[in-house]
Formats: structure tokens, C-alpha cells, sequence
């Protein structure tokens, strides 16, 4: 039993919880000395994420484009939506606003990756049936 796993998905559940970490961690912070846990913004944690986040939709942008649809607009909003992702690294002050934006391109990249992949009814001469 092969087990077939939709990168698309994955793309998008890993962007909503970096959204959902960001959005919740200076809520959750102050209260977490209060249980013994130390947590401040860990650069090897976000670089971390960000690399995972680039790695899970790569690949899947990539798998679409050569056994779906030939299309470049999936890697374009991906494209923007990382640029805003690296960008709120530096500009802290408006990491709200950056996180927002990376995160509405990068879902919309897989979003629009996955349907032309399943409009796509596997046309590509790499697809193997």
C-alpha cells in the first residue's frame, strides 16, 4: 500500500502554523517564565522554519510544474511570498505585516498549484500511469 502525500497541504499547514506561531507567540511569551520555559525570538528556530517552509514548497511547486501543468505562476506567488518571509527577519518592527503578506502568497501558491494540478488531468508526457 502505497501511501500518497499532498505537498500542496503540506505547504499550506506549514504556512498557517507559522502564521498561528508568530500571531500566538507574544501572546503566549510573557507567561511561559511563569512555567520555567525561556522563549524569545530563537533565530536557529525561525531559520529553521523558514528552510522547512521553503523545502515543503519547492518541492511541491516543483512536482506540479514537471508532472502537472507547465505553469509559472504557483513558483511567482511563492516567489513573492518568500521574499516577504525573509524580509520580516530583518524588519521586526513590521513582522506582522510581512508575516500577513508571506502567508496569503504562499497559501495562494500552493492553493493555485494544487488546482492546476488536478485541472491538469496529468497530461504531462512525465507522468507515468
Amino acid at each position: 500500500m502505497k501511501i500518497k502525500l499532498n505537498w500542496d497541504g503540506v505547504g499550506i499547514a506549514t504556512s498557517l502554523a507559522c502564521a498561528i506561531h508568530c500571531g500566538l507567540l507574544p501572546v503566549i511569551a510573557p507567561m511561559l517564565p511563569l512555567l520555567g520555559i525561556s522563549v524569545s525570538h530563537n533565530g536557529v528556530f525561525e531559520w529553521s522554519m523558514i528552510g522547512i517552509a521553503f523545502f515543503v514548497g519547492s518541492y511541491s511547486l516543483y512536482h506540479g510544474y514537471i508532472k502537472h501543468h507547465r505553469k509559472y505562476s504557483p513558483a511567482i506567488l511563492f516567489s513573492i511570498g518568500f521574499v516577504f518571509l525573509i524580509t520580516k527577519q530583518f524588519y521586526l518592527s513590521l513582522e506582522t505585516i510581512f508575516l500577513t503578506l508571506a502567508v496569503i502568497f504562499i497559501i495562494s501558491a500552493h492553493y493555485k498549484n494544487y488546482r492546476l494540478s488536478q485541472k491538469s488531468n496529468c497530461s504531462s508526457p512525465h507522468h507515468k500511469h
